[in-house]
């Protein structure tokens, strides 16, 4: 008897070590937001919301300084200024930070926290309208490798209907945009990907923004996913990236463009390429299953 219970002892104590293992191995995300020309008050919480639900992360948020008036009192600038000046996100305590900003450039210091970081290493996610941000800092188009720019600024890169990549240079060719909000195919392209993998070839995903046209760099991209820009709907008529990756010296980042606003956020396919493209970010693999109710688009 006094065996059994040593035994049963034995068992309790490795089976509390693996469960305190498998907390400890959460991935801590930090959501930075604050500032957009969309509605970050709505979407900041179903992004969190959704990567908790997966039990993989620890979510921390924070929000920027306001933007400043047209014309603010010397007052509000003074406070404003003060705030940013105490705006210093450290991202080395995370594995990932997911960017839900398009806002007022960040201080010095902070950029150059941020490419240290990913140089190093770290893990950057940019959802939707994330890719309007920071115009002017070179090295964060390289870590997006293309933006909401217009053509004037750096390449464009696009498939064709064989499912080659174009390649636009800058001058030629449409600037960011979008249509009217629409629902639209999804195609994925790179099927063997962390991301992509057991995700169907095709789906219908709903009313959102097809972005079309993103500028920059476009170097160290991989896209995973395009959706067709349908001319007859304000689009460009080709096979737009909808998602890729980027590597930034030892950095992975992923740009998701799906998600204009939280009802979208819902849809299943936002729920699976964000969480598990977060999830890839910080560990270069993917454990989240794929995702149910999310299914084949009839042709």
């Amino acid at each position: 008897m006094a065996r059994a219970c040593r035994w049963c002892l034995v068992v309790g104590v490795i089976a509390a070590m693996a469960g305190w293992t498998l907390a400890a191995e959460k991935i801590n995300v930090l959501i930075i937001d604050g500032q957009n020309n969309h509605n970050w008050k709505a979407t900041t919480p179903v992004l969190k919301e959704m990567l908790l639900k997966s039990e993989r992360f620890n979510v921390d948020v924070v929000t920027t300084p306001p933007k400043a008036p047209p014309k603010p009192s010397e007052e509000a600038a003074a406070d404003i200024k003060a705030a940013w000046e105490k705006f210093r996100p450290d991202p080395s305590k995370y594995g990932v930070v997911l960017m839900n900003y398009t806002g007022d450039a960040w201080p010095k210091e902070v950029n150059d926290a941020f490419e240290k970081y990913v140089q190093a290493g770290g893990g950057l996610v940019f959802y939707h309208a994330a890719v309007f941000s920071m115009p002017g800092w070179g090295e964060w188009d390289k870590m997006m490798a293309m933006g909401w720019h217009d053509a004037k600024f750096g390449d464009r890169v696009h498939l064709d209907d064989e499912g080659k990549l174009v390649r636009v240079p800058k001058g030629e060719g449409p600037g960011g945009g979008h249509g009217p909000a629409q629902p639209f195919e999804v195609t994925i392209r790179v099927k063997d990907h962390p991301i992509t993998k057991g995700l169907p070839e095709k789906w219908q995903h709903v009313k959102d923004e097809l972005y079309h046209g993103m500028r920059g760099p476009a170097e160290n991209m991989a896209i995973l996913a395009t959706a067709f820009s349908d001319k007859t709907k304000g689009g460009t008529g080709c096979h737009e990236p909808m998602a890729w990756t980027v590597s930034y010296g030892k950095g992975r980042v992923y740009v998701c463009l799906l998600g204009h606003d939280a009802k979208v956020l819902e849809a299943p396919d936002c729920q699976a390429l964000i969480p598990r493209g977060c999830e890839w970010a910080a560990t270069g693999e993917v454990t989240l299953p794929a995702p149910e109710g999310l299914s084949a688009a009839p042709r």
